[in-house]
């Protein structure tokens, strides 16, 4: 057939369940039991086929059934309760100012709309669905890959294959999103000798609009059309397509809607671009290219996911000279200029960071767990010259789970009715998570419940799995026997990249085999994906099936294939003991623990990322210390040892202390601790409200009267001249910093008897005004903690500025000091920035 077109036709809803529609449409059914309910008793069948999405379903159901469901009482007086819970949820949330625009390359929503890799799109999708939660004027852009995010096939022997399914926009929960005059968005990205077309399809999350970007349209070359085909398609041509078109499309896109949003907020780098557009359209209302940066810089927050350097995406110059040359002059800067805002040198070559772009286009940054925010700080200290690490203007906000995505409903139920009053309205209180009073017996049970669920789950996708590969049928029938429903169970589920040491547990194959193999029945479920490109992270898998075939272990140890969203909530509801080898300080932060806690498993992880924080000796395990190693393969020895040492030595003997009911009363008690200890601080409602509290509304207030009505304006003539004043404090203390000098009278070496050290800076100030300047002694103890003291001006002897003052140490101890001259401007965005320094 020579295809015209496609034609959806959705279904005409009787009248008593016709509020199916709306709540297809909508992904608040994802966190809702009682809404999923609804979709599954329409066709268990169709609902397990279709990945859990409403919109197919409807699609595809016998009209009948719908018919035969308007004439059942109990059907429709639930489908009219959910309808009435939904939009009393709308109705109910508050507006929470200011207006944000958050951008992501991933969401990982739900699985049934596979835009998502790992944990980026996870957690960016949990901060949407708290956002709503919380009523944060929060909008979300992104990208609608219509083939998603592979699909993974393993062979018999684990070798990896991916394979890609084509997304329809029509057969899922995305409406196309129309511009200001009503007609089909659509908006232009300047690319080399072209221009490419772009449209974005909204999904609603709750009452968050999230905006996803498609070039699949007839306008563009064939070409074109696959540039947002596939999340992290390999090569680096099409990944700065892809960000080019995140960015720059992504401000376009919101324009066309008419949205001006006070706070912009990067998460990850992917979304650098952003910056420049917008500093582009304020030098095209008439601001110089300085005052625009500022006006941006002020308003926007970036937030880095990795400490580990290959994730930071870097282009070669001549990609970014082809992709973005012209793009200087558009804002008034010499190429020299524009490169500087993101050069990095890397591998003895110049590249251009997309992250130091980031940090470049923003005045506030953070990572996402408190190690991470010190990693960070280190692994960018060269931007900020001068500066300590722990002065890097790069903060933290700790990740946090979208509780009601991942909390299985029965263990839903049990919370609701033994914690107290208010306890769903205020995640994030300590207080309403009284655990402790959680009764064992009932726990116990539940815990059992969970993972006898898991069981069943994983023999079903096991026997599909050999079925697919055409495996024997003494092999499909063996799949339908793995695992026991009452063994300790381990989940280890994760992204297979080398780092995270999938096969830490097989650092000793007599060992593992010995604890597999003992007294204590232990199993264990593997899942996760190798990147296309990851050949080390295939060979992982593969190195895994073959360790688990020569332990002769396969009824014992299961790896599954196409770890998704569902397998996720399977794993983390289900499992005893979730088990995390990151080689740290690699591990950002992690979420997966915080889902499993918050289910009753318990955490048996390496002091990285969230542990590092969330760890206290009673709600779980520690793997290793938080100690360096000489090396890799010491470490791995090390981390190995501890590994075998506390599963075989506590948690082991721990989960099979039973009382005479059966009830494990220790386990039972670190569960409850780790459901107290986590589940508040680790919840998105917290971590998004950390984000609206430290940087979204800082952001706005110091922006307010910074920003016109109009996109592109910089406000009234006194704003104008405020952002002026800045910009040419800025040009002008950077013209002369070179000749700023600082000399220093001090005692060098010496020993303070309760007397301090008496010091006076001397500051040639090369021409500046003396208000520009702040000397400052800087103090580090022996363990490490940083001091700085200011010191007092006290007027001029000759051409110097002097400075004077005592720093007597706050307690014994041996320090190291130093003398420095910083260049101070009151109108600098908070936290204060530090732009320029010179030490004595």
């Amino acid at each position: 057939m020579n295809i015209l077109g496609r034609i959806t036709a959705m279904p005409a809803l009787p009248e008593p369940i016709k509020g199916l529609r709306e709540l297809a449409y909508n992904l608040w059914w994802t966190w809702n039991p009682s809404a999923q309910d609804l979709w599954e008793e329409i066709s268990p069948a169709l609902w397990k086929r279709f990945r859990g999405n409403p919109v197919k379903l409807l699609l595809e159901v016998d009209p009948a059934r719908l018919q035969a469901l308007a004439q059942d009482a109990s059907f429709v007086d639930r489908c009219q309760t959910v309808a009435r819970a939904y939009r009393e949820y709308l109705a109910s949330r508050p507006s929470a100012e200011p207006q944000v625009a958050y951008f992501s390359m991933e969401f990982g929503f739900h699985e049934s709309l596979p835009i998502y890799s790992g944990g980026l799109g996870i957690l960016a999708g949990d901060h949407v669905k708290s956002a709503s939660d919380l009523g944060l004027l929060l909008v979300g852009v992104g990208m609608f890959f219509h083939q998603g995010y592979f699909r993974q096939e393993l062979s018999p022997e684990g070798q990896q294959r991916e394979a890609y399914d084509d997304l329809l926009s029509t057969e899922l929960p995305l409406v196309p999103a129309k511009d200001q005059e009503g007609r089909v968005l659509k908006v232009a990205v300047e690319f080399p000798g072209r221009t490419v077309f772009v449209t974005a399809f909204q999904v609603k999350v709750g009452s968050v609009a999230v905006y996803l970007m498609s070039t699949n349209l007839p306008e563009n070359s064939p070409e074109d059309r696959l540039l947002t085909a596939r999340l992290y398609a390999p090569g680096q041509e099409i990944r700065i397509e892809q960000e080019l078109i995140l960015g720059i499309g992504g401000v376009r896109v919101l324009r066309a809607l008419g949205l001006a949003p006070a706070v912009w907020h990067m998460n990850e780098g992917h979304a650098a671009f952003i910056g420049l557009e917008r500093i582009r359209e304020k030098v095209a209302a008439g601001a110089p290219f300085a005052l625009a940066l500022e006006a941006v810089a002020a308003g926007s927050i970036f937030t880095t996911h990795t400490p580990v350097p290959a994730g930071h995406d870097a282009f070669p110059i001549d990609l970014i000279d082809r992709y973005l040359a012209g793009w200087w002059d558009k804002l008034g800067i010499s190429r020299d200029e524009f490169l500087a805002l993101g050069l990095e040198p890397k591998n003895g070559a110049l590249v251009f960071s997309m992250s130091h772009l980031a940090l470049s286009l923003t005045r506030r940054a953070n990572g996402v767990s408190k190690l991470h925010g010190e990693v960070s700080r280190q692994m960018f200290q060269h931007l900020w010259p001068g500066l300590e690490a722990e002065e890097v203007p790069i903060g933290h906000i700790t990740n946090g789970i979208h509780t009601w995505s991942f909390l299985h409903p029965e263990l839903l139920s049990f919370f609701e009715h033994h914690f107290p009053v208010g306890w769903k309205e205020n995640l994030a209180s300590e207080n309403l998570w009284p655990a402790e009073k959680l009764p064992e017996q009932e726990l116990w049970q539940l815990r059992n419940q969970l993972r006898a669920e898991l069981v069943a789950d994983v023999r079903a996708r096991l026997y599909e799995q050999r079925r697919r590969n055409g495996e024997t049928p003494d092999r499909r029938r063996a799949a339908e026997r793995v695992l026991d429903p009452t063994a300790l169970t381990i989940g280890f589920a994760r992204r297979f990249a080398t780092y995270k040491r999938a096969l830490l547990l097989y650092t000793s194959l007599f060992r593992s085999k010995r604890i597999l193999r003992g007294s204590y029945p232990v199993q264990i479920v593997f899942a996760g994906k190798a990147h296309p490109k990851d050949d080390p992270g295939k060979a992982f898998i593969k190195d895994l099936v073959a360790r688990i075939r020569e332990a002769g272990l396969d009824d014992k140890i299961v790896l599954l294939e196409n770890y998704d969203l569902r397998m996720a909530r399977k794993l983390v509801q289900g499992v005893d003991v979730w088990l995390n080898t990151p080689r740290r300080p690699m591990e950002a932060s992690g979420t997966s623990g915080m889902k499993a806690a918050l289910n009753g498993a318990l955490n048996f992880s390496i002091l990285d990322g969230w542990w590092a924080e969330a760890y206290n000796s009673r709600n779980g395990w520690a793997i290793g210390d938080e100690r360096t190693y000489a090396s890799e393969e010491a470490q791995d020895t090390a981390d190995a040892e501890s590994l075998y040492d506390t599963l075989e030595n506590e948690i082991l003997p721990l989960f099979y202390a039973r009382a005479a009911d059966g009830t494990p009363l220790g386990w039972i008690n670190m569960v409850r601790e780790s459901i107290r200890s986590i589940g508040p601080f680790f919840s998105a409602s917290r971590m998004v409200e950390d984000y609206r509290q430290k940087y979204y509304l800082p952001a706005a207030r110091y922006v307010a009267d910074l920003e016109a009505a109009g996109p592109g304006g910089l406000g009234e003539a006194g704003n104008l001249a405020k952002l002026r004043q800045l910009a040419d404090w800025k040009r002008q203390v950077r013209s002369r910093w070179q000749d700023v000098r600082v000399t220093v009278e001090a005692p060098g070496d010496t020993v303070s008897n309760g007397h301090g050290i008496e010091l006076r800076a001397f500051v040639f100030t090369a021409g500046l005004p003396d208000e520009t300047f702040q000397a400052e002694v800087v103090v580090r103890r022996g363990g490490g903690l940083l001091e700085v003291y200011p010191l007092v001006a006290k007027g001029r002897e000759g051409d110097t500025l002097v400075f004077t003052g005592r720093y007597q140490p706050s307690r014994p101890g041996s320090y190291v000091y130093g003398v420095r001259v910083v260049a101070l401007h009151p109108a600098l965005s908070n936290p204060r920035e530090v732009a320029f320094v010179r030490w004595a």
